[in-house]
């Protein structure tokens, strides 16, 4: 399959360059009465992004893939020394294109230096209410690895919400002062006395707010230090929860010092920066809010009867939390590599990936040959594309600037500080391509289905997407599987990668991933599993979208407010 994928390519830079005999303009004889006439026949314009997509080879990839997924770059975890080999081989390819180093007051102007703080967990965490002490990783846990707002002990300030909910004129929050406080909230949704829910869709999923992350970044935006999500679960079936996830939320934990302007953002399932989240046992959670389960029932009804927010009259007592956590600072690093356009050099087109994973693990290596190595290559190969296109005088018009993000698999952290500190104005930025896992073939696919999924593209700009379909149609035919960007998306892919911080920032985006496989983020993610020929052709269909977007006249427009 990959040799004839490579003949394929070969084919294709054949007939994309025209010989001298298209060059020239041929003659066409015209019978007439007085005899024949020679016209000129008008020549066929050379289709250039056909032939530079055709210099994207399985060969290259492979190249490229070997040495970055290698044992010696240690798994590329953000701020350690493999990820720093990784950024150094990557600003070396993206130099010797003749990309140009964008990143003003860097030592390196091609790399974009930024802080995390990486905190280790430590046992000893309690909450004491009402003279009661409940133990962290028993009656309490945190959502995933978090940093700790609590490393010494804390005077708690209860502030009980409802279900912590805000939509139209239906508000938890009103009259409520939290800045600064910890809010206190009910998992799920308010019903009426049928058991229906009283907040309607609206264009919205129909769980919309049972998700604790919307209320957290709503509790967040409002000023809250800190959100308590009451489950229904009594102690012994919620500690028997909180020890399955033990382990996972042991893992280090990351955080941005520096994330610049603040976002609102209640639509993501990305978990909200500067919050502490955590899922108390039933007990806890009422001990926090101050009323029993006869009480929190009550409440609940009259909710459902009012149709709309009503004083609950609870009383939290005093409680203390303490939450140890060591932490450091690390310095990481994107990698941004600028090509220059023509006359509309002035709007830029990004295209993205993340560089790092999982790094070493129990002395494993995770070289995420995949995740995500395979976008990585891709993302060095387009950018050769466009550099072989210069340099032969057929450069883009408006700007391209690539971005090899750090710190992905932490928090997506690499492009939410791109977001907030661009190197170039993110009004004059005009889309994101963001490649993602495009190595592999998912579990719902077979091994002879050439396929992508598209994830995004039509959110913010309906030229977007009918432009990577045209590029599709014209160029790489693959089957472009949507199942990723519908509305209620269980496992919410869209919010999972690089290019959801351009989004929210109203910039238009497709996400390019073949989903995921069995050996995600495992160890076994590794180079020999990779197949070269799909990763060709979905990296040409980013390759063709980004041509098509770098060189039309008109700059795509933004006709839609979803994030």
């Amino acid at each position: 399959m990959k040799t004839l994928v490579l003949l394929c390519g070969l084919l294709a830079l054949a007939s994309g360059l025209p010989t001298a005999a298209q060059q020239a303009p041929s003659k066409l004889k015209i019978k007439t009465k007085g005899g024949s006439t020679a016209i000129p026949a008008t020549p066929v314009a050379p289709d250039f992004s056909r032939t530079y997509a055709a210099s994207i080879t399985p060969a290259e990839l492979r190249q490229h893939l070997t040495i970055v997924a290698s044992d010696a770059f240690q798994g590329r975890e953000a701020g350690q020394p493999g990820q720093k080999l990784a950024a150094e081989y990557l600003v070396k390819q993206l130099s010797e294109l003749g990309l140009q180093g964008p990143v003003p007051g860097s030592d390196n102007p091609y790399l974009q230096h930024f802080r995390l703080t990486r905190g280790t967990h430590a046992d000893g965490g309690y909450l004491k209410a009402n003279g009661q002490r409940y133990e962290y990783l028993s009656d309490f846990f945190s959502y995933g690895p978090m940093p700790s707002p609590f490393r010494t002990e804390t005077a708690l300030q209860p502030v009980f919400v409802g279900f912590g909910v805000e939509q139209g004129a239906y508000s938890d929050y009103a009259g409520l002062d939290v800045q600064g406080k910890d809010v206190v909230a009910i998992m799920g949704e308010p019903q009426d006395e049928r058991g229906r829910k009283l907040l309607k869709p609206n264009g919205r999923a129909a769980d919309y707010w049972e998700s604790g992350l919307r209320k957290a970044a709503l509790a967040k935006a409002r000023g809250a230090r800190s959100i308590f999500l009451m489950t229904f679960a009594p102690a012994a079936a919620f500690q028997k929860q909180a020890k399955e996830l033990a382990a996972s939320l042991r893992e280090p934990a990351f955080s941005l010092p520096d994330p610049g302007p603040a976002v609102i953002d209640t639509v993501s399932e990305t978990v909200p920066p500067g919050i502490g989240i955590y899922f108390t046992s039933q007990e806890l959670g009422l001990q926090l809010a101050g009323t029993t389960m006869n009480g929190l029932i009550g409440y609940a009804r009259a909710v459902g009867q009012a149709g709309r927010p009503v004083p609950a009259g609870f009383r939290a007592a005093a409680s203390t939390i303490f939450l140890p956590q060591p932490q450091e600072q690390l310095i990481t690093e994107n990698v941004l590599g600028f090509l220059e356009g023509s006359d509309k050099k002035d709007e830029v087109l990004v295209v993205s990936a993340h560089y790092d994973h999982l790094g070493v693990k129990h002395d494993t290596i995770y070289n995420g040959a995949d995740d995500d190595g395979s976008g990585t290559v891709a993302l060095l190969e387009i950018a050769q594309a466009f550099a072989q296109a210069k340099k032969e005088g057929h450069g883009p018009r408006r700007s391209i600037l690539f971005i090899a993000m750090t710190a992905e698999e932490e928090g997506l952290f690499g492009s939410e500080y791109y977001t907030a500190h661009p190197v170039l104005p993110l009004a004059n930025t005009i889309a994101d391509l963001n490649i993602d896992m495009v190595g592999r073939t998912d579990r719902k696919h077979g091994a002879r289905k050439h396929y992508v999924c598209v994830v995004g593209s039509d959110k913010l700009s309906s030229d977007l997407h009918r432009i990577n379909e045209a590029a599709n149609r014209d160029y790489t035919h693959l089957e472009l599987d949507y199942r990723f960007n519908v509305p209620g998306e269980p496992e919410h892919i869209y919010y999972r990668s690089d290019h959801y911080n351009f989004a929210r920032r109203k910039i238009p985006v497709i996400f390019y991933t073949a989903g995921e496989h069995a050996d995600y983020h495992k160890a076994t993610d590794d180079v020999e599993k990779i197949e070269f020929d799909k990763l060709t052709e979905r990296a040409q269909l980013v390759f063709h979208t980004a041509w098509e977007l770098a060189n039309r006249e008109q700059r795509i427009v933004v006709d839609s407010d979803k994030p």
